[in-house]
């Protein structure tokens, strides 16, 4: 009886787990999405000064109210006051006059960012 009730214990411990991870979560809704992600990266600038080239790098997401910050290593300026509308599901959509698409889902970071003559590109997985 022991093993059984732990057995069942276990199991749905594991389903809250999996269910809370959803690749339909909302970041406007909820901190899920806040961490680090290694891949790709990469950092333009239409006169060529300050490029960095793609290459392996780490970016890290944080949150604060309904606003993401994107923190890059190499050197990279950091993307930050990015503001979330709820509904938008996984892509962030910009009203700075900005161009591209943020991409974030249970596992994948992946960022097209240009303004200012700069463009960020990141194509990561979840650290």
């Amino acid at each position: 009886m022991k093993t059984t009730l732990k057995l069942f214990s276990f199991l749905f411990v594991m389903m809250v787990a999996v269910s809370a991870c959803s690749k339909d979560d909302d970041p406007a809704d909820n901190d899920f999405f806040v961490d680090n992600y290694k891949g790709d990266i990469s950092y333009t600038v239409l006169n060529g000064d300050g490029d960095v080239s793609k290459g392996p790098g780490t970016v890290w997401v944080t949150k604060v109210g309904d606003t993401y910050s994107f923190r890059f290593d190499r050197g990279i300026p950091n993307i930050t006051g990015i503001k979330m509308e709820k509904g938008s599901n996984t892509k962030i959509f910009f009203s700075d006059e900005a161009l591209g698409s943020i991409t974030i889902d249970n596992n994948d970071l992946d960022i097209t960012y240009s303004k200012d003559s700069k463009v960020w590109t990141a194509d990561c997985k979840r650290d």
